[in-house]
């Protein structure tokens, strides 16, 4: 359970000596609080990482690992640094003190506690914890609301430019290849004047979503380019996989049989691709791949519609990478 979710906060003593991990527990389950215990580094390592609790309370001189390698391990998790971790302990140094706040460690107590402050300090950090943690799943949800088209649930086109820069200075800088598959749905005009706007709407964010689930790869981005208009980036992917991943859209998108009566190419609702693989070139523009891709999904309209029409940039050679099986070829 994430530490945020819980009512009652989980905190987890880390102390060779049993006598002391029980008079802590006695004072904070008093206080309403859940308490774990470890009596090692490792124990409280392994606890750590599988119960994700919202404060840890730990002795700088335990067994197996000390308490500075365990606060560094228990830090170095990106979605666990803002855990408070307390350190309690009989060194009363400055050597000591610089030691755990450089490891991370939020407060540095000595012993004997004054249970009252610890008590206080304790119901601060977390609750300061929480919120921080708040904060952060709230901002990452409104940058994942910004960067996403509301209607289809893919990324929209502020996404779009801004990973097909990044994703065209690394290959630069990797000279690797990148595609680019463009993709118009075929009549779309023709079918939200039979079928209305609603149903439209509903077609595009199934059409939406069945391409997403072609495109599987984590690095591959799938964007609502516009309209009826859907592009999908594809990072270090040659011609062969690109234009095999295009024709497998074109196939999943028929077989949803979405029916269009007044369509010139067929009964069901089809799509169009037009692709372009780049190796980039320093100071080459990432528009270049777009008005390649453009280009070819025009002259596949022309060829009949319902298909996929590749081509490489004349300016690169043919991509030698191809990360995948040639049942799949990337």
């Amino acid at each position: 359970m994430n530490a945020t979710e819980r009512d009652q906060p989980l905190i987890l003593i880390v102390d060779n000596a049993a006598f002391y991990r029980k008079e802590l527990r006695l004072v904070l389950e008093q206080e309403g609080y859940q308490v774990a215990e470890a009596k090692n580094g490792i124990e409280a390592i392994n606890i750590f990482h599988n119960l994700h609790p919202d404060l840890v309370i730990i002795d700088a001189l335990i067994s197996e690992l000390d308490g500075f390698d365990c606060c560094r391990n228990f830090l170095s998790v990106e979605s666990k640094k803002y855990i408070p971790v307390f350190m309690i302990t009989v060194l009363d140094n400055q050597h000591s003190i610089d030691r755990a706040f450089e490891v991370g460690v939020t407060d540095y107590l000595i012993k004997p506690i004054h249970w009252p402050i610890l008590q206080k300090r304790v119901r601060y950090s977390i609750e300061q914890s929480r919120l921080q943690q708040k904060l952060i799943a709230d901002n990452q949800q409104l940058k994942l609301l910004v960067n996403l088209d509301d209607l289809t649930q893919v990324a929209n086109r502020r996404r779009f430019e801004e990973y097909l820069s990044l994703e065209w200075q690394r290959q630069i800088r990797e000279q690797q290849p990148i595609s680019f598959i463009l993709c118009d749905v075929d009549c779309f005009k023709s079918y939200n004047d039979t079928y209305g706007h609603v149903s439209g709407d509903r077609c595009l964010y199934e059409i939406a979503q069945t391409i997403k689930d072609v495109v599987q790869r984590p690095a591959d981005l799938v964007v609502r380019y516009g309209g009826d208009e859907f592009a999908v980036i594809l990072p270090q992917t040659n011609l062969e996989g690109a234009a095999y991943l295009a024709e497998k859209i074109c196939l999943a998108v028929r077989a949803l049989a979405i029916p269009h009566h007044n369509s010139q190419v067929s009964s069901h609702v089809t799509l169009t691709a037009g692709l372009s693989t780049v190796i980039p070139q320093p100071n080459s523009s990432f528009q270049e791949i777009i008005a390649a891709a453009d280009v070819l999904l025009y002259e596949a309209k022309v060829a009949g519609r319902d298909r996929s029409l590749p081509g490489v940039n004349e300016r690169s050679s043919e991509p030698k990478l191809s990360q995948h099986e040639p049942s799949h070829s990337r």
